[in-house]
């Protein structure tokens, strides 16, 4: 998987914005800063930046930034983040969770997942390099600062990235309405475990499930057994974190 980091050499400048996503930023020493604005306001939530910054009005960074950017006084001009290979993030420890992502595109759900992976201990996030928006603007804000501690592995081919979780050691399950067993099952399970998700509507698709070792779902009522796929994460990271050990 070496080409991903080609992937990423071609990426645009991008504008991380929000004030929880701009001071996770500054503060990782991987980001390279191109251009710092922040209000005042801002500058009192953030602290005094280390890297130079310039002070504006809101009205200048509403002018700067895209279209509807909630940039709450504060924005960052940055390249992505380097992306890594799988076997640059994932050991094969006995505790190790991972979370795979198959087509989820929407940049708030995938911000929301990833603030989910840190808050419960995920170590890596897997997307489909080809079906994921940029790794900034609405998708950082909604990340609030996680995108900077969780590695994002962009996958261009993701059923060779599941082949290589099971090579690891990775006990795979797809969370599906249609799961036989349900997700709080797999708290004896041995090992690292890769989590699978699909997306809205259509879920995972065929050769996905196909990778899975099995599927599993959420005790979720006949009424309304489908949840927005990042409450769907949430809930399954929080169960995993409870009931599989996790490292500290």
């Amino acid at each position: 998987m070496a080409h991903q980091h080609s992937l990423h050499s071609k990426s645009p400048r991008l504008w991380i914005y929000g004030v929880h996503a701009v001071q996770a930023a500054l503060a990782n020493p991987a980001r390279v800063h191109h251009k710092t604005l922040l209000t005042a306001n801002a500058l009192k939530a953030i602290g005094t930046p280390t890297t130079s910054y310039d002070i504006v009005k809101p009205l200048h960074l509403t002018q700067e930034l895209p279209s509807g950017a909630v940039h709450q006084g504060a924005a960052l001009l940055t390249d992505p983040l380097p992306v890594p290979e799988i076997e640059d993030v994932l050991t094969g420890a006995v505790a190790e969770l991972v979370l795979v992502a198959d087509q989820i595109t929407d940049p708030h759900n995938i911000g929301a997942i990833l603030r989910s992976c840190a808050a419960f201990g995920a170590r890596a996030l897997i997307l489909h390099a080809r079906r994921t928006p940029p790794l900034g603007g609405a998708l950082a804000k909604a990340a609030s600062g996680a995108l900077e501690h969780v590695p994002v592995i962009l996958a261009t081919n993701l059923a060779r990235a599941m082949d290589e979780l099971g090579e690891l050691g990775f006990s795979r399950f797809g969370l599906a309405e249609q799961g036989e067993g349900l997700l709080s099952d797999l708290a004896d399970t041995a090992g690292p475990i890769a989590l699978v998700l699909g997306a809205e509507g259509t879920g995972l698709r065929r050769l996905t499930r196909e990778k899975c070792d099995a599927l599993v779902r959420l005790p979720t009522s006949a009424a309304q057994p489908s949840l927005n796929v990042s409450n769907a994460a949430a809930i399954a990271l929080y169960e995993l974190a409870r009931t599989h050990n996790r490292p500290e």
